[in-house]
């Protein structure tokens, strides 16, 4: 560790992201959608006037918060616009987490909470999942103190998905702190809990592009909540980087979301090809979670997760393995393809042959 950093950064343990290989590989190992995004998005770029490059982009990112309030029926005034949904959630836990009781959250969900728990000096409260490996929702908020609630919906990396009643649920037992539910993967499967917002002022929605808009290399995410939660997340972000959405990924991200029958169309490719694999993997032995996301959990019967990790990589076959206690006998697979996942159970065929 270097003399010159401070004690804060010597105390942190970065987030890990999946590997990006430099390599040609089959890559299904950190949930990007194998499909392109919409036609609109190439003629958004075609068309863009580079001399608007020489101008700061709009700080409140109008004219995309808009069109996102038009596509979720919301008001603009309910829909905070960030780099990526990893930024709006890291500008959540400064805005609504830093209290002196812990955050509850599950003890297996999305790697990058514990991260931003620790950066902030946030501490955390984690719930087991329950013996089916789901996110325990009756526990969350159960204290009677608590500085909020996140959780991911469908979790990741499990790919369970709870209803609204269950969220609204908690809503009710949790009224005096901010309950975020992190929605990366709901197109695919999941209920969306912005249908709430109006009657709820402590939920807050995130949501990104990475995943069903097949924008994962623009970094484009967004919050909806009240107005008064969007406000607190404006002032976080006015306090950091008043540009944190530049006007080529505005006009992008514009472009994605006009096209509801492309969006349509590939996730319900996406889906109907997760439940096609899950089917096949079954067949050779794997315990698959049900899953309402892009990408299953599962695990084999008898081969290690670590050796089957190992031996599609050899193949040129990318998937996530979790080098922990509780996880370290899973994959974690990415949905690609039909031609991708055919290729990745032929691999498996042979390493469990």
């Amino acid at each position: 560790m270097s003399q010159y950093w401070s004690p804060a950064v010597k105390a942190l343990t970065p987030y890990i992201p999946g590997e990006q290989p430099r390599e040609r590989v089959i890559k299904l190992n950190t949930n990007e959608n194998p499909y392109p995004p919409a036609p609109g998005v190439g003629r958004a770029l075609r068309d863009y006037a580079t001399d608007h490059l020489r101008l700061y982009p709009d700080p409140t990112s109008a004219a995309l918060r808009a069109s996102l309030a038009k596509t979720f029926s919301v008001e603009s005034q309910q829909v905070f616009v960030g780099n990526g949904s990893d930024e709006v959630l890291a500008l959540a836990f400064q805005a609504f987490f830093c209290h002196d009781t812990p955050l509850d959250t599950p003890s297996i969900t999305y790697s990058f909470y514990p991260v931003y728990a620790n950066l902030y000096n946030v501490a955390l409260r984690a719930h087991p999942l329950n013996t089916q490996w789901e996110v325990d929702i009756e526990a969350l908020g159960a204290a009677s103190e608590r500085s909020g609630v996140i959780f991911a919906n469908p979790n990741a990396p499990t790919g369970h998905a709870h209803s609204l009643e269950s969220i609204e649920a908690l809503l009710k037992r949790v009224t005096d702190r901010v309950v975020l539910v992190d929605e990366a993967y709901v197109d695919f499967g999941a209920e969306s809990a912005i249908a709430l917002i109006d009657r709820y002022p402590n939920l807050l929605v995130t949501g990104t592009f990475s995943k069903s808009r097949s924008l994962a290399g623009l970094r484009l995410g967004y919050a909806v909540g009240s107005a008064e939660l969007i406000d607190g997340l404006q002032r976080v972000k006015d306090s950091f980087n008043s540009y944190p959405v530049d006007s080529l990924a505005s006009l992008v991200g514009i472009a994605a979301l006009e096209d509801q029958a492309h969006f349509d169309a590939c996730r319900e490719k996406v889906i109907a090809t997760r439940e096609r694999t899950r089917q096949r993997l079954e067949t050779l032995g794997f315990e698959v979670l049900p899953s309402s996301a892009n990408f299953i959990l599962t695990q084999h019967a008898t081969i290690a997760g670590a050796q089957l990790f190992a031996g599609l990589r050899e193949r040129g076959i990318l998937v996530r393995h979790f080098n922990t206690q509780e996880l370290n006998n899973f994959l974690r697979i990415t949905i690609g393809t039909d031609d991708e996942m055919d290729s990745m159970m032929e691999a498996l065929e042979v390493l469990c042959g």
